[in-house]
């Protein structure tokens, strides 16, 4: 994998040319393979002997504290002390200034060796939203801790009765008394609630655990506001603080009420939290501590930022446990033996078995598996650099990329959970038998993977939100400007003898997508034009992969096999996948009523 993530880093996006940028002036092409040498062999070394470990031990409470084996704790300290944390943080935090699309490819390996460890994406991402949405005392005495590695973050959503729908969240919070809005670690509040599905909400792999909870400010007359608009962000610590940054020693009011067994992604403790239950009293007093951040009623709009963020996260994670499934059953394939090549007359009985790779099908699930988790790795890759676009480049570009950016993420998220999950179930194929017993790795890479299309936003969610709000903000302005995209990649596949006959199906395809949009909003009824959204987000997400490929493609030489590999799987995706949007796009021209109009009833 490190051979393909230096052509996309290098020969695809070119991203030495970002050295010229003074953000990152300090870097070179040197620079950024130190990291990701660093990276692959942490992962190597630690990460990937203590994933099966991380499985089979899962995480327990001893009614004090959670357990997890030495192997984590020991692959924990050693991506802190690689000073990934802070990676693209500024070099007077202690970080390394890398660009986005640097960063995310150096994580990507201990997504591949070990998924279920650590859950350092949360920590980064909780910092990130402080430093964009806190006050500079809050970004130096949580954020910044949390760059260090002596803090880990959480985010705290959804809630038993709630799930992804946060407009009916009930925890509330409530001014602490005479002198909180004087707090130097900010405006200072009780909360009381419960929250459910919080990974690493407990652990014992840093000095505190920084939640950031989502909670409901009562109004005037004592009740909570209805909806989203009353829902305000807040930090809640484990232990609390002083102004410095130092643990007090007392304990915050958050319990632990227990901890999910799950299916995969078993190394990290998932955990439903009870915030001011009692049972850690505060100053004399029950209720969990907490600071706002921003302004009351603007708590999801803090929460997006690291929302957004980890979902791209989820998307890579998705990519490279496919990869993991896709390199285990290509080695597989390689030195299984089984079965006998047809030929004029049959298969000869008397010749030697052959490897099953020998065998078409066999190849067309490889090939299948290929281009799910390379085409996956280019969108994620690519979305990462339209972040460093959007912050480093000039004022037209750095809005274009915000645009495209906004249009792509649930893309990004969404297709590598479903598509990967794909190949890892072909990786287990692949295997036969083997593939389904715990002997071989490809099993515990469909289960880790089958998360992926539930947290940071289910699959239907981000339909809707692609379909709802997406594709119809601005006029379409963010259709618009992925359409110009596409379509310069198109231009300049067209003169390609090879590549013509892809570039003339992708424009074709980009037109069924926009047809379709503008038919399902036809009537302007939303239940209407969303009955099928999901449909529409597979359709999106295969166009949006197909240009990726024909991109590539462009960008590949055809003499070495590493190329002919990517232009075979450009072609394999345009052929054997890109048709499927005919079947995914007539429902949504169409406005089939099916699913809207089953009755409960009937089933």
């Amino acid at each position: 994998m490190r051979a393909t993530l230096d052509f996309l880093l290098h020969d695809w996006l070119r991203v030495e040319s970002l050295t010229a940028r003074a953000r990152f002036a300090d870097h070179s092409r040197e620079t950024f393979a130190a990291v990701l040498d660093t990276c692959e062999r942490i992962a190597r070394e630690k990460f990937a002997p203590a994933n099966r470990t991380a499985d089979l031990e899962e995480p327990r409470f001893d009614g004090e504290k959670v357990i997890l084996p030495a192997s984590t704790h020991a692959a924990s300290r050693a991506y802190v002390e690689s000073g990934m944390l802070a990676a693209a943080q500024d070099a007077a935090l202690g970080g390394m200034q890398l660009p986005c699309v640097v960063e995310m490819a150096a994580n990507s390996f201990f997504a591949k060796a070990g998924v279920g460890l650590g859950g350092h994406m949360l920590t980064s991402g909780n910092a990130n939203l402080l430093m964009a949405h806190g006050t500079p005392t809050q970004q130096r005495v949580f954020a910044h801790q949390e760059f260090a590695g002596r803090f880990f973050g959480t985010m705290c959503l959804s809630e038993p009765q709630a799930g992804s729908s946060l407009s009916d969240i009930a925890t509330r919070a409530e001014p602490d008394g005479e002198g909180a809005d004087g707090d130097p670690l900010g405006p200072r509040y009780r909360l009381r609630g419960h929250k459910m599905w919080i990974s690493n909400g407990d652990h014992e792999l840093a000095e505190n655990i920084i939640h950031l909870v989502l909670a409901k400010i009562p109004g005037p007359d004592g009740r909570l506001v209805p909806g989203v608009r009353g829902i305000s962000l807040f930090i809640v610590p484990k232990w609390l603080v002083d102004e410095e940054g130092a643990l007090t020693g007392e304990r915050n009011d958050v319990a632990l009420a227990g901890l999910n067994h799950k299916l995969g992604y078993r190394g990290i403790p998932n955990t439903l939290l009870n915030f001011g239950e009692g049972r850690y009293p505060v100053r004399g007093a029950s209720g969990a501590i907490g600071y706002r951040v921003g302004a009351p009623g603007e708590g999801l709009k803090g929460m997006f930022h690291m929302m957004n963020e980890a979902r791209i996260a989820v998307g890579l994670g998705a990519v490279m446990l496919g990869a993991a499934g896709y390199e285990a059953s290509l080695d597989y394939a390689r030195g299984r033996p089984q079965g006998r090549p047809i030929g004029p007359a049959g298969k000869d009985a008397r010749q030697p078995q052959v490897p099953i790779i020998r065998h078409a099908d066999v190849r067309r699930m490889l090939l299948a598996q290929k281009s799910y988790v390379e085409g996956g790795l280019a969108l994620a890759l690519y979305c990462a650099r339209l972040v460093d676009e959007q912050h480093t480049g000039d004022a037209q570009a750095a809005k274009d990329a915000a645009l495209l950016l906004e249009m792509l993420t649930p893309i990004a998220k969404s297709w590598p959970s479903e598509w990967c999950l794909e190949a890892n179930s072909l990786a287990i194929q692949v295997h036969g038998g083997y593939g389904y017993t715990r002997d071989y790795p490809v099993e515990q890479h469909w289960r880790d993977n089958r998360l992926n299309m539930i947290h940071e936003g289910t699959h239907g969610i981000q339909a809707l939100d692609l379909l709802g709000r997406k594709v119809t903000m601005d006029g379409g302005a963010g259709l618009m400007t992925l359409a110009r995209a596409v379509n310069a990649t198109i231009e300049r596949a067209l003169p390609d003898a090879l590549l013509q006959p892809f570039a003339s199906r992708l424009a074709q395809a980009l037109q069924q997508l926009g047809a379709a949009t503008k038919a399902a909003w036809a009537t302007g009824v939303p239940e209407e034009a969303l009955a099928n959204a999901v449909p529409y987000l597979q359709a999106f997400g295969h166009v949006v992969i197909a240009w990726m490929w024909l991109d590539v493609a462009l960008a590949s030489d055809r003499d070495s096999a590493a190329g002919q590999g990517r232009h075979a799987a450009c072609r394999f995706f345009f052929r054997h996948e890109l048709p499927r949007i005919d079947a995914w796009l007539a429902v949504v021209r169409d406005r089939d009523d099916t699913c809207l109009s089953m009755q409960d009833a009937w089933f």
